[in-house]
């Protein structure tokens, strides 16, 4: 598909006809497809000043609409809006997947390179409002697509589970910090699976696997936060 039609596609998406074309364009591309190019061709720029255009917006509105909430409420619910997984999935609902720019060297690559891209591209976006239309489109897309998720349950929901985790067992009495141990690693180099567990005192409390040492981690400590949810005391007896 040419650039220029995808340009036209992902202005449609986010609702902006942009003055400065090439701001969207670099919004999409992928640096890989920009190699050799100068630095503003692919979203790297952009995706600079998105991030902190994104975490101004958001800022000011969870100060303004909460305000019983601490500095440390304000951040969690802060974090968890910029979120990797919250950003992704916005972009993959939009459907942006399918007119990113990417180069030879990453055609092929697995979802979590898409994943990745789709974060960025969004936060790209962002910036490319910000210069071509000032605050306001900024910030009329960014409520657009995160307005619904500003509510404090969205702590749970998209924060890092193993954030998540400590947060949780540094409550109440228990006060202990979560420790993960690798168990296992298997398959060929290409498509390995670790299994990992989440540890409190030397017990076993969570247990989870992922393509990535880091993602098991986090899937046990989501296993972790299912089994308190579900059976508190099954989890917390003896360590009072």
């Amino acid at each position: 598909m040419k650039l220029r039609r995808r340009v036209s596609a992902v202005e449609d998406i986010i609702g902006h006809q942009f003055q400065n074309k090439d701001l969207i364009a670099s919004a999409i591309t992928h640096p890989s497809a920009a190699e050799g190019m100068p630095v503003s061709t692919s979203y790297e720029r952009l995706e600079f000043l998105g991030d902190a255009v994104l975490g101004a917006i958001i800022a000011r509105e969870v100060y303004e609409r909460f305000p019983g909430m601490d500095e440390g409420q304000l951040t969690d619910l802060k974090i968890a809006l910029v979120s990797g997984k919250m950003l992704s999935g916005l972009s993959d609902e939009l459907g942006l997947a399918e007119y990113i720019v990417f180069g030879v060297s990453e055609l092929g690559t697995n979802s979590r390179g898409m994943k990745s891209a789709l974060e960025d591209v969004f936060e790209a976006i962002v910036g490319a409002l910000y210069v071509d239309g000032g605050y306001d489109a900024a910030h009329e897309f960014v409520m657009r697509m995160l307005g619904e998720y500003m509510v404090p349950e969205t702590i749970q929901r998209f924060m890092n589970p193993k954030t998540h985790l400590q947060e949780i067992t540094q409550k109440g009495n228990i006060r202990k910090t979560p420790t993960y141990r690798l168990e296992t690693s298997d398959g060929p180099a290409h498509a390995r699976v670790f299994t990992s567990v989440a540890l409190l005192d030397g017990r076993r409390i969570g247990r989870g696997q992922g393509s990535s040492k880091k993602e098991s981690e986090n899937a046990a400590a989501a296993d972790a936060i299912r089994r308190i949810e579900e059976d508190p005391h099954a989890v917390w007896a003896d360590m009072e």
